[in-house]
């Protein structure tokens, strides 16, 4: 495509693949479509048979996952607090401890990514993170349970940038949303069937076998954690490049491959040669790199804009003393089904009006709003159910923001793995030490400072949205031409090319 920008109109700031698709690209798109205008029967093939292979066993992986980081606060309010003894502060140090490990084991990843096929290195972590869960029913003591909580965090460490590396290495930029959102599903499929599974277990397996309500749950959960990790050694496909799967063809990968490369984007291979991992040149242009510090800055905002986090909500129904215990676990189930659809409306917009910014920016207004609410407090109560049904509004782009960084780190693998790992694993590391200072048990449910610091971060991340907007669309014009579009300015006395 030959653009003239002598006359180019000043809304055009906010047309986020201005400069990333050409003008052919851009008129295969239908909003209505799941796949572009024009797609042949091959690709749509190969993108069915990756949807199922990657999005939906991810999806599957991470409903586990999320069951398992939710079964702790379910238990907690089942008996598990007077069971071992937890007071005070010790449900937030047992969050604390989970999310150390997590963010301890990740680093590695930096290397592993494009040297190991994550088709080896998620199901096996998902095995072990099975064994831990299944010990967890066990515990009898504090300590006992948060030194188990640490060691699953470890396992866990890789499995979210490791789905994200897995995105980006398969579908173009304007496909990722989308799928993506599929993925995310499972937190809230997780954050939902938890609760029920709870109430379910609470008032039909409580004492069988001698063991509680509680102690089953871990049980349950880490049998479905091995079994679904067995599967995805047979599932997951690798990347187009190391690619071991029985169900793509060579000819499927062989397209997997050429539609990288129209979309201009670098997979790992194993016959790409790749800088040493510990070579200055390496690190010299990681660290000299925006890149690295703007999207880590991002990050933070986003992993510190939910209140989520301190799991007020169903510390506030026990508070209210109205329901019983399996009630509380079935309406604890309300504001993650709420969360699903918001999922599915914002990953889904994303793409289907071709702008993450605006879905990012739309999903944090709703939750500057319901953190304003939450931190006034005395407001009517249907003011703070509203507040509390849209909690998981600072969740619900996570996706987006993820595919819109996999986009922006698209060049090469190796720094894709190192920035990706790095700003992930940062942003994450500031909730260890932001929940303990915002979320005290002792606060519940009321959470002041939890709700208010919540707001200002959902803030941040709406104008962080448009800085990133600026920065990327400045970089995707200096590499207008490798997306098939040639620039030129008649009124600047450039000629036609």
């Amino acid at each position: 495509e030959y653009r003239d920008e002598s006359n180019r109109p000043w809304w055009k700031f906010f047309d986020e693949y201005e400069y990333r698709l050409n003008k052919y690209e851009r008129s295969r798109h239908k909003w209505y479509y799941w796949f572009e205008e024009g797609t042949s029967k091959e690709e749509k093939k190969l993108l069915i048979k990756l949807d199922f292979l990657i999005a939906f066993y991810v999806l599957v992986v991470f409903w586990v996952k999320s069951l398992d980081q939710s079964n702790v606060s379910n238990a907690y309010v089942s008996g598990l607090k007077n069971d071992i003894g937890m007071k005070g502060n010790d449900l937030i140090n047992t969050t604390t401890a989970f999310n150390v490990g997590l963010v301890v084991l990740q680093f590695p990843f930096m290397y592993l990514f494009p040297r190991v096929s994550t088709h080896y290195l998620v199901p096996g972590l998902d095995l072990c993170w099975g064994i831990f869960t299944i010990g967890l029913h066990a515990v009898n003591t504090v300590p006992q349970l948060q030194v188990l909580r640490f060691f699953v965090g470890a396992l866990e460490a890789g499995f979210y940038p490791a789905a994200h590396y897995i995105f980006g290495s398969w579908y173009k930029p304007q496909e990722i949303s989308r799928r993506a959102g599929i993925y995310y599903f499972g937190n809230m499929l997780g954050a939902i069937s938890s609760g029920l599974f709870q109430a379910s277990i609470y008032k039909n397996f409580n004492g069988n076998g001698g063991l509680a309500g509680w102690r089953w749950l871990f049980v349950v959960d880490g049998i479905i954690t091995i079994v679904v990790g067995i599967a995805g050694f047979f599932i997951l496909p690798g990347s187009p490049y190391n690619c071991y799967s029985i169900w793509l063809t060579d000819d499927e990968i062989r397209l997997a491959r050429r539609r990288l490369k129209e979309a201009n984007i670098a997979a790992p291979s194993h016959k790409q040669k790749l800088d040493g991992f510990f070579s200055k040149k390496l690190w010299k242009r990681i660290l000299s790199n925006w890149k690295i510090w703007g999207l880590t800055i991002f990050d933070v905002s986003g992993w510190n804009g939910s209140n989520t986090q301190g799991n007020g909500f169903i510390l506030w129904l026990k508070a209210l003393n109205r329901y019983s215990t399996p009630k509380i676990n079935d309406l604890s189930a309300t504001s993650a089904g709420i969360g699903f659809i918001l999922v599915l409306v914002f990953c889904g917009g994303a793409d289907v009006f071709r702008s993450r910014y605006g879905a990012i920016v739309l999903s944090q207004v709703l939750n500057v709003i319901g953190n304003v609410i939450l931190a006034t407090w005395n407001v009517p109560g249907s003011a703070k159910w509203f507040a509390f049904m849209v909690q998981y509004a600072g969740w619900s782009t996570a996706s987006v923001r993820y595919s819109w960084i996999n986009d922006i780190l698209r060049h090469d693998p190796q720094d894709r793995a190192i920035i990706f790992v790095f700003q992930f694993a940062v942003a994450q590391s500031t909730t260890i030490w932001i929940n303990r200072l915002i979320w005290p048990t002792v606060d519940a449910p009321r959470y002041l400072v939890g709700y208010t610091v919540t707001g200002v971060f959902a803030f941040t991340m709406i104008i962080a949205s448009f800085w990133l907007l600026w920065v990327y669309k400045k970089e995707e014009r200096e590499h207008s031409y490798d997306n098939g579009i040639v620039l030129y300015n008649t009124s600047k006395g450039d000629e036609i090319p």
